[in-house]
């Protein structure tokens, strides 16, 4: 499970890093709201530990833009602001829960793995950006009400988009988690492009709002919002 700990004090940021590292979770560091808000939108995450007071822009901003940016990852606040107020602001920002510092590992430990429990259960089988909606289960995809005719694979690329919405997803990532392929190369990249191009005219063509959008020179990514 990968978690992105976005903390400025640099010591607890390497401590928490150590005792998360030592349960068995690969933990990537930011130091700055900005930092954490890029590696957040671009690259797969399962939890964010977000400090509320960050240079810049504030734990909170960076929350709220993640959400409106159509990142759902679970979001633990740690802050050294205890007052009904502060947790409200925190709550209402979208944050999945909130730990106030100082405080002890093995409650920021237990705080993480029920977090990454419920993301694991909740929404599992419905997956939904806007208007559009997956039953894995059932095999079924509508958007707008409308039922979409998907082929397989169609389907294992788009599940594999909306489990990882707002975030970016490599053509490799595609080549490794959708194709199973060990290999990766030109060939495997033209076919990926061809699949994206065919489930685009599905999803986005027949819509007034585009969710699925390239990134050039990166991937792919479902947003939502008013990207276009």
């Amino acid at each position: 499970m990968r978690i992105l700990v976005v903390e400025d004090e640099r010591k607890l940021a390497g401590a928490v890093q150590k005792g998360l590292e030592a349960d068995g979770y690969a933990v990537q560091l930011a130091h700055s709201g900005e930092d954490g808000f890029y590696l957040a939108t671009t690259q797969p995450v399962d939890l964010l530990v977000l400090d509320v007071m960050l240079p810049g822009r504030d734990g909170l901003e960076i929350l709220a833009a993640l959400r409106q940016h159509g990142v759902t990852t679970p979001v633990l606040l740690l802050t050294a602001k205890d007052t009904v107020d502060d947790r409200v602001r925190g709550l209402d920002a979208g944050a999945d829960d909130y730990l106030v510092k100082p405080f002890a590992f093995p409650e920021l430990l237990a705080r993480v793995r029920a977090l990454l429990r419920r993301g694991r259960t909740e929404g599992e089988t419905v997956l939904r950006l806007e208007d559009l909606e997956m039953d894995v289960a059932r095999r079924l995809v509508q958007r707008g009400g409308r039922a979409l005719e998907l082929t397989a694979r169609e389907f294992e690329m788009l599940e594999y988009l909306l489990r990882h919405v707002g975030h970016v997803v490599s053509r490799e990532m595609l080549a490794r988690d959708v194709w199973k392929a060990t290999l990766r190369g030109t060939p495997i990249d033209n076919v990926i492009d061809v699949h994206v191009a065919r489930l685009r005219r599905k999803l986005d063509d027949p819509f007034g709002r585009k969710l699925l959008q390239t990134v050039r020179g990166v991937g792919f990514t479902l947003r939502g919002g008013d990207a276009a």
